[in-house]
């Protein structure tokens, strides 16, 4: 394949490696050359030419943290406290694994149409993800959820039940999915341990889950210090917030991508940072769940890396990271009170090389060098929110992207060499098919959850009755 296009950001080095007058040349799945476009007629013939005049080509973007089974219950539990228990809870309660597989295939879809490559999927049955990606043809950085807590509504304070045979059965569960999918479908597919938090599971579970996870050299994607209902339920049964937990535990290394840290302070961020474990930072749902910023300016300036996540669609309500790379900068622009804090170059290397490298992938995606596989995606700049576009004394293409870019300005996805959405429109899925299916679902989850949502009375219920909704 010759890729030529008038503005190449392939994120080499410290910035964003912008190339001009190039053509990329992928062959086998991996970019092989970056050569003069004048040249490449004379130095190359391919089975494929993407001729792409007015677009910028850019790494696929990486999404680290999702759940895309919950976006069959999208908007169902914002603008509330207390959100897992009083927010989703009573739905989550009622939904079958059938109508999360509807949600997972909507969400996927969402995503690639706005960029994403690489899916960072987390829940309780991801076989039929992983199917889904194959078919799809993107990338799946995929975590089985690892759950020792028992499954139901807990009032305020109270601790959490642990059933440690459930917790066995999804550590097997986790298991079986590796052997089943790591490495597979040409090495797209990679398989994470997922822990539900420290505070769901024993910590002789944490541990014999790190053993496993390095043994088999892979990561163990875990939610850390993600609220304050998580340090509660640590300092209550061990004396320690989750942080200090965990570190005495032992369980801080290159091993571990922590999620959120939503209630860590910045000397716990540090901490985290400064032993190898990176971070994923889902600022809309954070923001939208908790009104927190979660401390990713920290966890960088203390030499850590950190990945964009969309999370789910019942708190954050999309899955498309562009969102998340302007929020990302906004918030922190904000908290901090400088609007130099989160640039859009930074944002954009979080959802692409940085991303990448705190996930585990940045050896083979995240940028566009020669010997990497050919993950990338063109942006068309005709789209009247990327125009007008400068190139001197300054470039705005990065800025319109980050600022003003709503995702359908994602022209094309490839994935491995392969085209897997092209003109908006995904190849090897009927995305009609897919969303006419998750319509036939919401009268009955909504019937089921009722009882509960309204026993409940949490601050959705009563919006319900007052006629807000």
């Amino acid at each position: 394949m010759i890729v030529k296009a008038p503005h190449f950001y392939t994120m080499k080095g410290e910035g964003v490696g912008y190339k001009t007058d190039v053509a990329m040349i992928v062959d086998g799945g991996k970019i092989i050359d970056f050569i003069d476009s004048n040249k490449v007629n004379t130095e190359y013939s391919a089975e494929e030419v993407l001729d792409l005049k007015e677009h910028a080509i850019f790494p696929g973007f990486i999404d680290g943290h999702m759940h895309t089974a919950c976006n069959v219950m999208r908007g169902l539990a914002q603008d509330t406290n207390n959100w897992m228990m009083f927010g989703l809870q009573p739905f989550d309660n009622v939904v079958t694994n059938v109508e999360r597989d509807a949600g997972s295939e909507v969400a996927i879809i969402e995503a690639v149409k706005a960029g994403t490559t690489t899916i960072g999927d987390y829940e309780f049955e991801m076989n039929n993800v992983c199917k889904f990606i194959d078919k799809v043809g993107a990338r799946g950085n995929i975590t089985q959820n690892i759950r020792a807590a028992t499954r139901r509504v807990y009032k305020t304070g109270e601790l959490y039940e642990f059933d440690d045979e459930q917790g066995e059965k999804a550590l097997k569960k986790n298991m079986e999915l590796y052997d089943k999918w790591h490495n597979k479908s040409d090495g797209r597919i990679k398989i994470l341990f997922g822990p539900q938090g420290a505070d769901f599971v024993s910590p002789e579970m944490l541990l014999k889950i790190q053993k496993i996870v390095k043994e088999k050299n892979t990561k163990i994607h875990m939610h850390v210090q993600q609220g304050d209902r998580e340090t509660y339920q640590i300092v209550k049964r061990y004396g320690k917030r989750p942080t200090e937990f965990l570190n005495d535990l032992g369980y801080l290394d290159s091993s571990l991508i922590a999620v959120h840290l939503t209630d860590c302070n910045d000397d716990e961020t540090r901490i985290i940072a400064k032993s190898g474990a990176s971070m994923i930072v889902n600022p809309a749902s954070i923001g939208i769940i908790d009104g927190i910023v979660c401390p990713s300016v920290v966890f960088q300036e203390s030499g850590g890396k950190v990945a964009l996540g969309s999370d789910q669609a019942s708190g954050n309500n999309c899955h498309n990271i562009i969102h998340e790379m302007k929020n990302v900068c906004v918030f922190n622009k904000i908290k901090y009170g400088n609007p130099e804090i989160m640039p859009a170059w930074r944002a954009l290397r979080m959802a692409t090389i940085e991303g990448a490298q705190a996930v585990g992938l940045g050896e083979s995606v995240g940028s566009l060098e020669v010997g990497k596989q050919a993950d990338f995606i063109a942006i068309d700049l005709n789209f009247p929110s990327m125009q007008p576009i400068y190139t001197y004394p300054m470039r705005n293409i990065v800025p319109n992207l980050v600022y003003s870019a709503r995702g359908w300005e994602v022209d094309l996805s490839v994935v491995n060499g392969k085209i897997i959405m092209q003109n908006q429109k995904l190849i090897n899925v009927n995305e009609d098919e897919v969303l006419s299916k998750i319509k036939k679902y919401p009268d009955g989850i909504g019937k089921r959850a009722s009882k509960e949502f309204f026993e409940i009375n949490g601050t959705n219920s009563k919006f319900m009755k007052e006629g807000k909704l």
